[in-house]
């Protein structure tokens, strides 16, 4: 099937049920038979996911930079850990190892890795489908703030576009799966 990148939250002073939406995720993704590529961690949601994933027979590809392997939280039960140079890079490969991308909820790292993907779509540098998901209304604010820029042309509708909401991550991977090969 496909390679499908989740972003996601690596703090580890999260509520249980941010845990349990990335365990289900990642689960979620092994039961469909797809590749899990994250950011190769294995503290917080990130672990979660990585940790759903494996329970449920997928296979994991981790992307993560030295200085964080270097500060121990590198997932070492990766079936595939790609160490790389900068954080610059590690965005650039978990691109191009992937087919489409799921953005959980997170913080300014997981907000760094959404505006790259969707930055470089509206540039038609790739054209991989990019689903949020809005559980609990999480990201609601954000695309309020998203609808008002395009209300005063500093987004263009179809960049908004290029980005699908969904409220659960099985509702994020039907609206994928018609566009992966």
């Amino acid at each position: 099937m496909a390679a499908i990148c989740v972003f996601c939250a690596s703090s580890r002073t999260l509520d249980q049920r941010w845990l349990d939406l990335a365990a289900e995720t990642g689960a979620e993704l092994a039961r469909r038979g797809h590749t899990l590529v994250s950011g190769g961690g294995c503290v917080g949601m990130m672990g979660a996911l990585v940790d759903g994933a494996r329970a449920a027979g997928g296979t994991t590809v981790g992307v993560i930079p030295q200085s964080l392997v270097d500060l121990e939280v590198a997932d070492l039960a990766s079936d595939e850990l790609l160490v790389t140079d900068s954080m610059a890079s590690r965005k650039t490969l978990m691109i191009e190892r992937s087919d489409a991308f799921l953005t959980l909820p997170g913080g300014l790292g997981t907000l760094d890795e959404l505006f790259e993907v969707w930055t470089t779509a509206t540039l038609a540098m790739h054209t991989k489908p990019m689903v949020l998901v809005d559980t609990d209304g999480f990201y609601r604010p954000l695309l309020d703030w998203l609808a008002a820029c395009t209300d005063q042309n500093f987004l263009k509708p179809a960049g908004l576009d290029l980005l699908t909401v969904a409220p659960t991550p099985a509702a994020a991977l039907d609206l994928l799966t018609p566009h992966l090969v």
